[in-house]
């Protein structure tokens, strides 16, 4: 046997004992038993409401257990079948042997990242609002370069998005954006992006052609399951209504449908113009205004999720937690597991996934 497959070997036994432990296998198992037991229980149709996560719970476990013993059993039967051929000096099924090996890697990296996405919301949908930070009209250019960079990433990953609320910039770029990102795990995988965002290059809005920093935050919350509700008491709220901006023109809105809701009691401010109807962008912004008041009560029994807000308060120098470098060098850096990556413009069009399957798979985001 080569000392590549031996090493292969080891390395990707040592990744199943560490999934292992940290799936709790055997939990899991009496878990599963248990559900199965109370499913199978005279009555548990009764209430649909009560049944639903029960079902979607042992979904979930038999899912993750079925995975894991496929990758177990096959790991186990490529290392019989690596002593067999190697006691035989069968070097074709050496070499297949080591080809399926680097496929289990790979699946077994993929299982790695599907572990980091179990979180209580990481399913559902996510709702991301970008804001342009310190940096004047670079920050603004900035915001919107985001965007697009948010999008390409949604669309490669066959995502829908929809922008609720864009407000431009003075001069170019945008203020300010909240968007709906719609697929599976859109909030696990974003949550890694919530934090201050830093671009350095030279600025195309400087005549002495200097180089110039600029920031913008993004913030990243879980669009609330339907049979979630969040009891928002109308005398908490404040509603104003006002015209949607746009290009001007013959298309310009001479009607007040963009809605602006205030939140009292947190301070919390939604607003949605893009739709057509008052009552369809007041509706979206309620959407929103419940899954920030949502998160916001998480945060109080969840400190983890404290971290999507640890910096908003300054968009600015100290607080980034990723650097987008096009000059005097170029480099991404993701500040919180020391990833770099040099390609800053395959980045900026959307491919993503490295730096955060990255944040993730560190337990960072």
């Amino acid at each position: 046997m080569s000392t590549d497959i031996k090493q292969s070997l080891k390395n990707l036994r040592t990744k199943m004992l560490q999934i292992g432990d940290s799936l709790d296998i055997e939990a899991k198992r009496n878990r599963l038993k248990e559900l199965d037991s109370i499913i199978a229980k005279d009555g548990f149709w009764d209430n649909p409401d009560d049944a639903t996560p029960l079902l979607k719970e042992r979904t979930f476990l038999a899912g993750r257990l079925e995975t894991y013993e496929a990758l177990q059993n096959d790991l186990e039967d490529n290392a019989l079948l690596a002593e067999m051929a190697a006691e035989e000096e069968d070097s074709q099924t050496l070499a297949d042997i080591e080809n399926q090996l680097e496929s289990l890697e790979l699946r077994l990296h993929a299982f790695s990242l599907e572990m980091m996405l179990d979180g209580e919301q990481d399913a559902n949908n996510a709702i991301v609002s970008i804001n342009a930070g310190a940096g004047g009209t670079d920050a603004q250019d900035w915001a919107e370069m985001l965007l697009r960079m948010y999008l390409r990433w949604a669309e490669q990953r066959n995502y829908a998005t929809d922008i609720l609320d864009l407000q431009p910039g003075d001069e170019a770029g945008i203020k300010s954006t909240t968007f709906t990102v719609k697929g599976e795990n859109a909030f696990g995988y974003l949550k890694a992006e919530s934090g201050v965002h830093r671009l350095v290059r030279i600025s195309p809005y400087n005549a002495s052609g200097k180089r110039q920093t600029s920031f913008a935050s993004v913030f990243v919350y879980p669009e609330l399951d339907s049979r979630i509700v969040i009891q928002v008491d109308e005398k908490d709220l404040r509603i104003d209504t006002y015209r949607a901006s746009g290009a001007g023109g013959q298309h310009v809105n001479k009607t007040s449908s963009a809605v602006r809701i205030t939140h009292l009691p947190t301070g919390i401010v939604v607003q949605c113009q893009q739709e057509k109807s008052q009552h369809r962008n007041k509706e979206m912004a309620m959407k929103v205004l419940q899954a920030r008041l949502y998160q916001a009560e998480k945060q109080k029994q969840d400190a983890e999720l404290q971290q999507l807000h640890d910096n908003k308060d300054d968009i600015a120098w100290g607080s980034q937690i990723r650097s987008y470098v096009l000059h005097p060098y170029q480099m991404v850096k993701d500040h919180r597991i020391n990833m770099e990556i040099g390609n800053v413009n395959s980045v900026l069009d959307g491919n993503l996934d490295p730096l955060i399957e990255g944040v993730l798979l560190a337990g960072a985001g």
